[in-house]
């Protein structure tokens, strides 16, 4: 008859049974309290019932056990692929109540959809549908392995991309991401280790920007059919995301205080809030921005509560117009291809090199600081404003008398 002990130097409960004439002992993560007696004493009566009737496996109880080496079911490649208990217990050991990925996975889900944004709860179901249940899904949470998970991972590499090669990194990571999130609350929840412990995220590659200089703009924004002409003057010179100009109402142009307010975005052609928080702004108009806004004005007012939008008042498709308006331009100018994206960070860069106050153009853009400007933008100002240097020489040239007299004047 086996029994539930407790370990007297650290306190935690452990599993004491025979199996085939050899005594057993498994040690748990859980402390000595009522409700873990009765969780283990209840994994303990089922351990002893299969093997009163010789359906017992010792992996599917103690897939680490260093123990497995004394019973002939497992091949040594199973029982050498695994960690033993001195070095911790897997996630896996003693949660046997525990629900499915399928199940829990939907708990989730449910817990947490409240309070996300519609384009987000898409992107997580998608990769929980998608990715995760077919490979996780049929397993008690508290049974995943780490080993299960690095495999998991590493078969996403061979999953064809959209340019045909494995997925990236960065997608990668999106697609793990749920898989954390979702092991480390069973896990909390359900009193186990969780499997995903000391398992970083892939490096990601950095992207350069590559934002259009002034004279490009100016070639774009003479060549772009009639239509589109405000709709690139805005997204040039004010820095505003795709979702936030596509879904740009005239409930938030300002035109007596010159205010562009952002207050929704569009995302999967539907309505939604900000990015985040600190994407609730407001746009300051230059004179360029104010006078093709006017110009909409005369064309959608009537016609949309959307300032841009299609013949029929409804908000742009971003595709579409990528596709068959902004690819097609850069191609008939000789323009290197670059994501419509970039408008936004030539915005950047060209206020950056006006001279513009650094905290401003955070504002402008929706950062909470300005330390993604210095990061991702300051290498693009010397090229533009000869800030680099030779301001200081000049100032050196201009005050040093001749001779070496090392004098600065006043």
């Amino acid at each position: 008859m086996g029994s539930i002990r407790i370990r007297t130097d650290t306190g935690l409960l452990f599993f004491d049974f025979r199996y085939q004439g050899r005594r057993c002992r498994e040690q748990t993560m859980l402390k000595d309290n009522s409700t873990n007696r009765k969780r283990l004493e209840k994994v303990l009566s089922d351990i002893e019932k299969e093997i009163a009737d010789s359906s017992f496996e010792y992996r599917k109880y103690f897939p680490n056990s260093k123990n497995l080496k004394h019973f002939l079911e497992y091949s040594p490649e199973q029982i050498n692929s695994g960690k033993s208990f001195s070095q911790g217990v897997t996630p896996n050991s003693f949660a046997s109540d525990s629900p499915s990925f399928n199940d829990f996975s939907d708990t989730w889900v449910s817990e947490n959809e409240i309070g996300w944004r519609r384009s987000h709860h898409k992107t997580q179901m998608d990769i929980i549908s998608g990715h995760l249940k077919p490979v996780f899904g049929d397993k008690a949470v508290s049974r995943i392995t780490k080993a299960e998970i690095l495999a998991f991972r590493a078969s996403l590499a061979k999953v064809p991309g959209r340019k045909g090669n494995g997925l990236s990194p960065k997608r990668i990571n999106a697609i793990m991401g749920p898989l954390r999130q979702i092991l480390n609350e069973a896990a909390d929840r359900y009193e186990f280790n969780t499997p995903y412990r000391n398992i970083k995220p892939l490096k990601v590659p950095k992207s350069d920007v590559e934002p259009f200089t002034l004279e490009e703009v100016s070639r774009l924004l003479a060549t772009v059919r009639a239509d589109f002409c405000n709709y690139y003057t805005v997204r040039f010179f004010t820095g505003m995301r795709t979702g936030e100009i596509d879904g740009l109402k005239w409930q938030y142009i300002d035109f007596d205080k010159r205010l562009i307010l952002i207050r929704e975005t569009i995302v999967l052609g539907e309505e939604d809030y900000t990015k985040t928080d600190g994407s609730q702004r407001e746009i300051q108009m230059s004179q360029v921005v104010f006078d093709a806004l006017k110009a909409q004005e005369q064309a959608t007012c009537e016609l949309s509560k959307f300032v841009f939008c299609t013949k029929n008042g409804e908000p742009l498709d971003h595709n579409n117009v990528t596709k068959r308006v902004w690819y097609p331009l850069l191609s008939h100018l000789g323009l290197m291809k670059r994501r419509p994206y970039q408008s936004r960070h030539t915005a950047a860069t060209l206020w950056l090199a006006a001279g513009e106050n650094p905290e401003w153009i955070a504002c402008q853009m929706g950062h909470t600081s300005t330390e993604m400007l210095f990061r991702v933008y300051s290498r693009f100002v010397p090229n533009l404003t000869r800030q680099d240097g030779s301001a200081f020489e000049r100032l050196l040239t201009a005050n040093l008398t001749a001779g070496g007299t090392h004098h600065v004047t006043e």
